[in-house]
């Protein structure tokens, strides 16, 4: 014989099925604020105040980069307006995950023909590269590279 639904019951289940959802909404928001600062820079303010100036320099150089990843080797190429391989005072770059900087590593490149390359083990998925650069006259050029590495073929 079956118990009957009684208004008891009814609000039992219902206060039970939103405490679920609360819950996991609460779980989910301290992973996400956790997990992810959300800060670029330190003081927005102060970075706007240069931003201008610095991305007109930067666009003047007429500069782009590029990367590519063969599974065990970063490859970063910048060429100027004219697909030649500017001289730079200075080369450096960031790979990391979009999400988190726990991954973030700054590998050591070597300059072979213009190009900058590097021994690094990605892991499946999506990472960004944040390259930096210095032109013969000082000019600072950043470019933000998303990249996505595919599954390794063994």
């Amino acid at each position: 014989m079956a118990r009957e639904l009684t208004g008891r019951h009814v609000l039992i289940i219902t206060l039970s099925a939103f405490g679920v959802i609360i819950a996991v909404n609460l779980v989910m928001a301290v992973l996400a604020v956790g997990s992810f600062p959300g800060l670029e820079v330190p003081n927005s303010y102060v970075a706007s105040q240069q931003f201008d100036r610095d991305r007109q320099a930067q666009q003047s150089l007429g500069w782009t980069a590029k990367a590519s990843y063969d599974g065990s080797e970063l490859a970063i190429e910048i060429v100027d307006g004219q697909g030649r391989h500017p001289i730079l005072r200075d080369f450096s770059a960031t790979v990391g995950r979009p999400t988190h900087k726990r991954s973030d590593v700054t590998p050591q490149f070597q300059a072979a023909g213009g190009v900058y390359r590097a021994a690094l083990d990605l892991a499946p998925g999506a990472w960004n590269i944040h390259v930096q650069a210095v032109a013969k006259d000082g000019t600072q050029f950043r470019q933000r590279l998303d990249h996505y590495a595919g599954a390794r073929v063994k």
